[in-house]
């Protein structure tokens, strides 16, 4: 990475969902040569995902399980947290250990979520699935 990189979110490439399970996403880290957290941008319209269920406990592909932040900058979204509901208009946070299962539906359009993610006390490795969507995109 040099000094510094300054981009608008709307001119970094976003990753269409490749399914019904999935979201369209904007690889931050990787547009902007961040190494040491993961942070990506997820969209959806009204009544498709923005964050798809899951946690982050290490898998087979993963070092250690991250923490992960999100920050709703548009729309509106209702996320799924451990089986309870949570209601997230504009500017709220959320921060979410590992072992939490989550996922988000967008409850207006144009709603984007942004997720910083890292494991604690250990160093950042980008997980399997972020090169694999990557490389498929054709973005390296």
């Amino acid at each position: 990475m040099s000094v510094h990189a300054i981009a608008q979110l709307r001119d970094l490439p976003r990753i269409p969902a490749g399914g019904p399970d999935d979201a369209a996403w904007t690889p931050i880290r990787h547009a902007l040569g961040i190494g040491a957290f993961g942070v990506n941008a997820w969209h959806g319209d009204t009544g498709e995902l923005v964050i798809e269920e899951h946690d982050e406990l290490p898998g087979p592909d993963d070092e250690a399980g991250h923490e992960e932040l999100y920050l709703v900058l548009s729309g509106h979204a209702l996320f799924a947290i451990a089986g309870e509901q949570g209601d997230a208009p504009v500017g709220t946070l959320i921060a979410l250990a590992p072992n939490v299962r989550r996922s988000a539906l967008a409850l207006s359009d144009e709603t984007t979520v942004l997720a910083v993610g890292a494991p604690r006390g250990e160093a950042f490795r980008p997980s399997a699935w972020e090169r694999r969507a990557i490389e498929n995109a054709r973005l390296v």
